[in-house]
């Protein structure tokens, strides 16, 4: 009886740490990655985010790049979240005295965040597109 005590026990604190590795994977911290389609059936453009998650709190930063129209700075993202494996946030680009943004969220599986995008047009129409990015190893 003693010995089937002590393997419950080595199994429940197996169990235990197990679940805590697989806990400290799902996080979205990390650098994220995914090509976002070109405008009017154009070639596509690589995007980077990198996200860290601090005692709950999700941050970030959109990396910039080298557009079409010219060069687009990193931006901070807002309205960030992370709960139960969804990821949210926005981001808020200005160029030429334009205020775009665009709302983010996703599911968090293993190694990629896969949702939906949401932003209003030029001509203020709702668009939405799927989004799937992928941790940069």
């Amino acid at each position: 009886m003693n010995n089937t005590l002590k393997f419950l026990a080595a199994f429940g604190a197996a169990c235990l740490l197990t679940l805590t590795a697989l806990a400290a994977d799902l996080t979205p911290a990390g650098t994220w990655k995914w090509t976002a389609p070109g405008r009017g059936g154009g070639p596509g453009f690589e995007l980077t985010l990198k996200l860290d998650l601090k005692e709950g709190a999700l941050t970030g930063i959109m990396v910039g790049m080298q557009g079409p129209q010219g060069a687009i700075p990193d931006v901070a993202i807002g309205d960030a979240s992370y709960k139960d494996g969804l990821v949210k946030f926005s981001v808020t680009r200005e160029w030429n005295g334009n205020k775009r943004t665009t709302k983010y969220e996703g599911k968090l599986e293993g190694d990629t965040l896969k949702g939906f995008t949401e932003r209003t047009n030029r001509e203020g129409a709702l668009q939405k597109a799927d989004w799937v990015a992928t941790r940069a190893k």
